[in-house]
């Protein structure tokens, strides 16, 4: 079979389809909801009148408040500890009685001076201050996304943040960063803030690491963050002790806590939650298609559009799209993806219950230009994906 003859045979033509695109950021450069912009221009070119609505989706990472925001959530900012020491000014969103907290508007890389990596001593104790703000707000279920930090801190400054008195030795408080744990001598969380077991805190993330080990949060992600393998080595023994220390005052849920599935999550900031904060943790593709209303959107739809800037193995492992598409399979809904670039073979994609992938670099082959041109070429994208599938 010829590859035209195999294209017609792998495209099912959806008439009057009723689109939704509910797709992922193009990391680097362009937003979920300027995704969703083009593809929209694209297919409105293709197809005038087609009915789309668009519901950008984000995984708990980056991008997960501006999801929120654009599902009608109220934006709300303030400025925090970033996590070198300078203040930062950070997002979170709220509706209702619902907050989402992004750990990476706080103590993301991105907030790093002049991109320069801290691995030993970046804290999350703007995090800790973003969930009190929400808090202060009236917050009773609070997502907290936590991708994208430039922390190895054990969630430490975040605790430190909401009351937790974290002492050396002399009785003074530990200083930033996972290194300065190993001067731990002392933990007492009876000051954290006493609104926090009254709330359903869900931590939303796509990582299942323990805390310590060598799959845990230094061995596995201090790298990408700056560490060498002497600071893996003296952030690991740092949170080792950390652990140790919190068990002495807590008992024996804190070594357990320090093994679950999730607890390395954001250099350790899903042990600090799951400890100290009586968190919950969920896929984050799965709690933020909840508070979004992916549900509903499903409902009105015919065909769904997902997406993100590379539909890799790593998409598989609980990232936006693959959410997407068991969610809309579940439902009898075809999806079909837009990226940057495609590394996933049409066997995978299928598995994914995506039934086809469109690539940025498939009509221009020079990665340069993908990056510059995202918008225009996803248009372009668009119309051949609206030719295919849309009558």
């Amino acid at each position: 079979m010829s590859k035209g003859m195999q294209r017609v045979a792998d495209t099912r033509r959806t008439a009057h389809a009723r689109v939704l695109i509910a797709a992922d950021k193009f990391k680097g450069s362009l937003t979920a909801v300027e995704v969703a912009e083009h593809v929209a221009a694209g297919l409105d070119r293709a197809r005038p009148g087609t009915a789309v609505e668009a519901l950008p989706v984000a995984d708990g990472g980056d991008g997960t408040v501006a999801a929120a925001v654009a599902a009608g959530f109220t934006r709300h900012t303030r400025e925090v500890t970033g996590p070198t020491g300078g203040r930062v000014t950070a997002a979170w969103a709220l509706r209702d009685s619902t907050a989402v907290v992004e750990l990476a508007e706080a103590s993301g890389l991105q907030h790093l001076p002049d991109g320069v990596l801290a691995p030993l001593t970046a804290t999350t104790r703007g995090c800790g201050e973003l969930i009190a703000a929400a808090l202060d707000a009236g917050a009773r279920t609070l997502v907290l996304g936590v991708g994208g930090s430039a922390t190895t801190d054990g969630g430490a400054g975040m605790l430190s943040a909401l009351g937790a008195r974290l002492l050396t030795a002399d009785g003074t408080p530990v200083g930033p960063g996972g290194a300065a744990l190993a001067d731990l001598a002392r933990a007492d969380l009876s000051g954290l803030d006493p609104r926090l077991p009254g709330i359903d805190l869900v931590l939303a993330g796509d990582v299942d690491n323990p805390l310590t080990g060598p799959k845990g949060a230094a061995a596995v992600y201090g790298p990408q963050k700056g560490a060498d393998e002497d600071d893996v080595r003296t952030l690991d023994a740092a949170l080792t002790h950390y652990v140790g220390v919190l068990a002495d005052s807590l008992g024996g849920r804190v070594a357990e806590a320090a093994e679950a599935p999730g607890a390395g999550a954001a250099g350790g900031v899903g042990f600090a939650a799951l400890v100290g904060l009586g968190a919950r943790f969920r896929p984050g593709i799965e709690v933020m298609l909840e508070v979004l209303g992916f549900a509903a959107a499903l409902d009105r739809a015919d065909l769904v559009i997902t997406g993100e800037g590379s539909l890799d193995a790593q998409t598989l492992h609980g990232k936006a799209p693959a959410g997407v598409a068991a969610a809309a399979r579940a439902r009898g809904v075809d999806t079909v993806a837009v990226c940057g670039r495609l590394a996933l073979g049409t066997d995978a994609l299928r598995q994914a219950g995506i039934r086809r992938a469109y690539a940025l670099l498939d009509i221009e082959p020079d990665p340069e230009r993908c990056f510059s041109e995202a918008g225009p070429l996803l248009e372009r994208l668009a119309e051949r994906l609206a030719e295919d599938f849309l009558t």
